[in-house]
């Protein structure tokens, strides 16, 4: 399982998009941005979050640490905005949460430079796991002490929204053209060579094995959690072996790069990093 803590203080809502993450303290002594249960998304994109941060993290691809994060009701009571304190409310209990980063720096798609190799690592990974939140204005990747942070998965995983549907998605092309490393001349057929045999079924019902059971729905409310955990790894495991379909493409994308685009500083900065930093660029 995750590493679990508890809260002790709810510093502040972070109003980007629309599930309000919230900055929490906890009794780890830590600092956590958590996504809420209750968030309009529900709680798949809690799973999606650790099910692809949690792969990334195993085929040593950097991450920030992820916690389940227990929140208790009357945390919320110091809350003005009606609207946020209803969330919390309704998220009393166990919460996901994504270690926060102090200080760190945008990745700015025109600008900032990542070495192919682990360009071809990311771009891979989102191709096996459909993440469709990595764009040049959407590029959901900080530089932290130097080093390149991959956050907010909670968009990949489509199939899980529809089920019935999933096997359509195994051989599904990757739409590449808009993203955010795209320019860096990504070594995707090393990485497809390095990465694809690491990707087991024991490596996936470890990585699965950290879900909670309470956040696992299948496609009928009966679905044991094994059950469910079983589907998403057969579903990836399938993915991985109809990489005849949807690398070639990846492949071809990857070769043709894109135009080198630059959203305005700032415009694609987590809110809950607060303004950039004066005077830093990217390196």
């Amino acid at each position: 399982m995750l590493p679990a803590v508890t809260a002790t203080r709810y510093v502040t809502p972070l109003r980007e998009g629309g599930s309000l993450p919230g900055l929490m303290e906890a009794d780890d002594l830590g600092t956590y941005v958590v996504k809420w249960r209750a968030a309009g998304q529900g709680v798949k994109v809690l799973v999606a979050e650790v099910v692809c941060g949690e792969l990334a993290r195993a085929l040593s691809l950097p991450v920030p640490a992820l916690v389940t994060v227990d929140v208790a009701p009357e945390l919320a009571v110091g809350e003005p905005d009606v609207e946020v304190q209803e969330l919390l409310q309704r998220s009393a209990g166990r919460n996901l949460g994504l270690d926060y980063l102090p200080g760190a720096l945008d990745f700015e798609a025109g600008v900032a430079t990542v070495e192919p190799e682990l360009a071809g690592r990311v771009l891979w990974l989102d191709a096996l796991i459909g993440n469709v939140d990595r764009s040049w204005r959407n590029p959901n990747m900080l530089f932290w002490h130097g080093r390149l942070q991959l956050i907010d998965h909670g968009a990949a995983l489509t199939f899980h929204h529809n089920w019935p549907g999933a096997a359509a998605a195994v051989a599904r092309p990757y739409d590449a053209a808009q993203h955010a490393l795209i320019d860096c001349e990504p070594h995707v057929r090393a990485a497809d060579a390095a990465l694809a045999p690491r990707v087991t079924a024991d490596l996936l019902a470890g990585v699965l094995a950290q879900v909670p059971d309470d956040w696992l729905e299948g496609p009928s409310p009966d679905d044991e959690p094994d059950a469910v955990r079983a589907r998403y790894a057969d579903q990836l495991l399938s993915r991985l072996a109809a990489r005849d379909a949807w690398l070639p493409p990846l492949v071809a994308a990857a070769a043709a790069g894109g135009s080198r685009r630059r959203a305005p500083r700032g415009e694609n900065r987590p809110a809950w990093l607060g303004p950039p930093p004066e005077g830093m660029s990217q390196q």
